[in-house]
């Protein structure tokens, strides 16, 4: 279907065009005609599809058709997002879209100060794109009144949900009219966005353009078979020899992103992260730096997966698979965006081995798994054998320390193994079978409750051992109660003379 065949606004037509696009996406033919109406949507396509211009392009159409004067601090659309770089790209896109309609717009989020988006608010704006954690504090601060929002979106609402954002976003709605127009929409429908759309949404229109969890045709997945030692080399291989002109990677951890840039530094590439600990205004650099191509490696954790919306992303590397299936669809949607094609690559050592095969289950097909074209590299027990250094935890578990031992210490070969403890333990006695053992050179009588012997001096330190003029343990007023610590005058019993 064509975008002219959709009843909109000749100036959204005109900055369609400007953009590049003629024909509309499956998700886009769908849905817009629908929002136009006024009713309630949930939609669900796989990543990559347009759904962000699917909701864009109609709300710019519907508030052009009703234009009302502004209000300070209170916007006509909300539209919430999970991450801060998907915030940016929606107003990116309402920005290309509405560029001849003169409709206000804004972007908060947090790591970043607030005031000037305290001010873009004070001035008035018709559209906020916001992320929950920075809208609740401004909200608080009554910077953001939401009394008079005519539509709200969920955009990415099973992201939402598995950030935590469930609770920040029923605080969000208790704020917002009932009458509304509210849109929300999913790459996956699990039972959980179900469950939130019955609470949101008012006999709303499904639109489903793709099955649940379902990759894009164009993509080609291939998963590589190797050692988690060798995956740096392995990555620094496939960036040179294949070569990936403009490439995602996407790691387990944040500092794992940070190790993954150095590793590839070592082997003359250029690369950055982009992750949590990092600043936004650092993100915003790692991520035009990629754009304009003056890096080809952007290495980036899952809060980026469905934030990063940048054309001609020939790999997408998942150098840790992840451990939920539909966060492997995300990442690789990343690339083969608007009909083009694209390569997946996936590295899987023993331990991810599990990962993949639920991976494989969610998408219903297996994928193509070859074996690493680099020589593994030897395990690190095998590098300390050759060296000569310290054995390794592995190595002394079964055992190999009695190789390492060293060379100049004596080996006693002709002496007779120690006997074990075990062998050298009185035999059993007592009411339940406890072995009596020798108290100090007295023999304990056989006997549950016997009492203790008296401490007798051991043989061999009569004769010219020294005796203390204090008197016996034994002796002492009190019996044989200890004495008090911290009370009286210290004194040695060699200089009690």
């Amino acid at each position: 279907m064509q975008f002219s065949d959709l009843q909109l606004c000749s100036p959204i037509l005109e900055a369609i065009k400007s953009e590049g696009y003629e024909t509309a996406t499956p998700i886009q033919a769908k849905a817009i005609p629908v929002i136009l109406t006024g009713k309630d949507v949930l939609g669900c396509a796989q990543t990559g599809t347009g759904k962000t211009a699917a909701f864009a392009v109609p709300i710019l159409h519907r508030l052009n058709e009703r234009r009302v004067a502004l209000q300070p601090r209170k916007p006509r659309c909300l539209v919430l997002a999970p991450t801060r770089e998907l915030a940016v790209q929606i107003s990116d896109s309402f920005k290309a879209y509405g560029k001849g309609l003169g409709i206000t717009r804004t972007v908060i989020f947090g790591g970043v100060g607030q005031n000037p988006q305290v001010d873009a608010l004070r001035k008035g704006v018709e559209v906020l794109i916001a992320t929950p954690g920075r809208l609740i504090d401004l909200m608080e601060q009554r910077h953001v009144d939401l009394s008079a929002v005519e539509i709200f979106v969920l955009d990415e609402a099973d992201r939402m949900l598995d950030m935590g954002f469930i609770q920040p976003i029923r605080r969000i709605i208790a704020t917002i009219p009932q009458q509304r127009q509210t849109l929300m929409f999913s790459a996956t429908m699990p039972t959980e966005i179900r469950r939130l759309a019955d609470q949101m949404l008012k006999t709303p229109t499904v639109v489903e353009v793709a099955r649940v969890s379902s990759t894009a045709d164009q993509i080609e997945e291939t998963v590589y078979r190797v050692e988690k030692r060798d995956k740096p080399a392995l990555l620094a291989h496939l960036v040179k020899e294949l070569p990936m002109y403009r490439t995602i990677v996407f790691t387990k951890t944040k500092h794992g992103a940070d190790r993954v840039v150095r590793h590839l530094s070592k082997y003359e590439i250029k690369a950055e992260a982009i992750h949590g600990n990092k600043s936004q205004n650092s993100r915003q650099r790692a991520l035009h730096s990629f754009a304009t191509n003056k890096i080809p490696v952007l290495v980036a954790t899952d809060i980026a997966s469905r934030g990063i919306d940048v054309d001609g992303i020939t790999h997408v590397v998942n150098y840790d698979l992840t451990h939920e299936p539909e966060t492997y669809v995300h990442r690789i949607g990343r690339t083969a965006r608007a009909g083009a094609s694209g390569c997946a690559v996936s590295f899987c050592d023993r331990e991810e081995t599990a990962n993949l095969r639920a991976i494989e289950k969610l998408i219903r097909r297996q994928l193509k798994v070859v074996n690493s074209p680099l020589p593994p590299s030897p395990a690190p027990e095998q590098q300390d054998n050759r060296q000569g250094g310290r054995p390794s935890f592995s190595d002394a578990a079964r055992g190999g320390h009695q190789q390492h031992q060293r060379q100049d210490r004596p080996q006693p070969n002709d002496q007779p193994q120690q006997r074990d403890r075990r062998d050298s333990r009185p035999p059993v006695g007592g009411a339940f079978g406890r072995p009596q053992r020798p108290m100090h050179g007295g023999q304990r009588p056989t006997g549950t409750h016997a009492p203790r012997q008296p401490h007798q001096q051991p043989a061999g330190r009569g004769a010219g051992h020294r005796q203390s003029s204090q008197p016996s343990q034994q002796n002492r007023p009190g019996g044989n109660r200890p004495p008090k610590r911290g009370g009286g005058k210290f004194r040695h019993p060699m200089r009690a003379r």
